[in-house]
């Protein structure tokens, strides 16, 4: 094959070219034909069109708004795997939660703060309304503090399987919404959301099914 083996697609007005392996881009002019009568003239870059972002829809604020939230009660109940069970397993589990979810509460806030929109606070799931699907009744996670041990284990990954069975739900109301998930950096975490709470149900069956024999 010949070193100067050549590619070439458009991007917009940009030509790009693959040149042994090297991309190398060239600008394509862009031309507005005259009107009748009239020559056809060269477009300046200021001219150029630019595609637009999607923009975000009310359904995707209110996604993000409930999930901080949501996302905050699985940290207060991974917060008392650290003094409540004596398994290993539990606590790793419940570090990988924590960590994931944290990162994903900062993420979800910058998102909002980026858009103009509000903030709620990581505690507007104790606030009227504030419950999202799939989280604890406060007569739940009264009943998970005081538990210890095997109980507890039992307790935690029962709640958190109905927890992160929420997050699915929200996720499906969010692609269900008018006009939401168009953004791709929405649609992106939703559908991570939807495949990690997925995989981390199958998971805590599964440690389920070993304390209930």
């Amino acid at each position: 094959m010949s070193l100067w083996s050549v590619r070439s697609f458009v991007i917009g007005a940009a030509f790009v070219l693959t040149v042994a392996g090297q991309a190398v881009v060239a600008q394509v002019p862009v031309v507005k034909p005259g009107a009748p009568g009239k020559p056809s003239r060269e477009l300046t870059a200021s001219e150029l069109p630019v595609a637009k972002a999607a923009k975000h829809a009310p359904g995707d604020t209110a996604f993000m708004q409930g999930m901080i939230g949501h996302h905050a009660q699985a940290v207060e109940m991974v917060d008392l795997l650290k003094t409540r069970t004596d398994s290993a397993q539990m606590r790793m589990l419940g570090l990988r939660i924590e960590v994931s979810q944290n990162d994903e509460i900062k993420m979800m806030k910058m998102w909002l703060q980026d858009r103009g929109e509000a903030i709620p606070s990581e505690h507007a799931h104790h606030m009227p309304g504030g419950m999202m699907p799939g989280m604890l009744t406060d007569e739940q996670m009264a009943e998970l503090r005081t538990a210890k041990g095997i109980e507890f284990d039992r307790l935690f990954l029962e709640g958190m399987i109905g927890h992160h069975g929420g997050a699915l739900i929200m996720v499906e109301e969010l692609f269900s919404a008018p006009g939401a998930a168009r953004e791709a950096e929405i649609h992106d975490f939703a559908s991570h959301v939807d495949t990690d709470q997925r995989l981390e149900i199958l998971k805590m069956n599964t440690m389920l099914k070993g304390i209930k024999k």
